[in-house]
């Protein structure tokens, strides 16, 4: 089983790119570790690699998931985020502790907490909706990521219309968070819940617009009409 992770590292090494590399260092303000390799690869290898271990159980495929997460490598991670999404139709309820544990221990970019929360966490959500009421203890923690992802784990059920509620209850404990990236992520949540819920969001918004940081109401507003875009930015 082990043998697979240093064939996939293996080949990352032989897929850099220094272009790429230099490229992706320019989206994030924190340092990261990428080995520079494009995105469309990453993607092919996650498929092929999983082919060899398709057969194994949930639990032996999270175990490598874990060890391509411990690598802190961006490339690594996100063929953990895909591998993990390829098992969706056996996710148990105690799962959630797993991808929780990614969160807290392993995510270091927005990107890698992104691409798990969206997808697995999200897909896990709408499977065991009860445990939606997790994330809102994340959304309390002080790791920042942990933040992010109680809002960006709605992204995928947002865009179905699904727990406004909740979303409304996660952007009200984050509502004045100083984070950019947690600001950014629940202003995002709140936009894609407006493709479904638009004036129920819109009036979220104008309640809390005095308070509410500037870069969140820009992500938040940013898909509406020009007409209620303007009112929500008006002082």
């Amino acid at each position: 089983m082990d043998t697979i992770i240093s064939e996939i590292r293996s080949e990352l090494q032989n897929n850099i790119d220094l272009k790429t590399q230099e490229s992706s260092r320019n989206f994030f303000k924190e340092e990261i570790q990428s080995y520079g390799v494009k995105s469309a690869i990453v993607a092919k290898m996650s498929k092929d690699y999983f082919k060899s271990i398709k057969n194994n159980s949930k639990e032996e495929i999270f175990r490598l998931c874990d060890e391509l997460w411990k690598s802190q490598t961006m490339e690594e991670s996100f063929i953990a985020c895909n591998w993990s999404y390829f098992v969706h139709k056996e996710y148990q309820p105690n799962d959630f502790n797993v991808f929780e544990k990614w969160i807290a221990n392993y995510v270091n970019n927005w990107a890698s907490c992104d691409t798990l929360c969206n997808h697995t966490v999200g897909e896990f959500l709408e499977m065991y909706p009860e445990y939606v009421s997790r994330l809102k203890e994340m959304a309390k923690s002080e790791n920042r990521w942990m933040r992010r992802a109680s809002a960006v784990s709605l992204i995928i059920p947002a865009k179905k219309g699904l727990f406004i509620q909740d979303i409304f209850e996660i952007a009200n404990i984050l509502l004045t968070d100083k984070d950019d990236l947690v600001q950014k992520g629940y202003g995002w949540m709140l936009k894609v819940a407006c493709q479904k819920h638009q004036q129920e969001v819109f009036g979220y918004i104008i309640s809390n617009k005095s308070i509410m940081p500037r870069t969140a109401l820009r992500y938040a507003i940013e898909k509406m009409p020009e007409d209620l875009r303007k009112a929500a930015m008006e002082k």
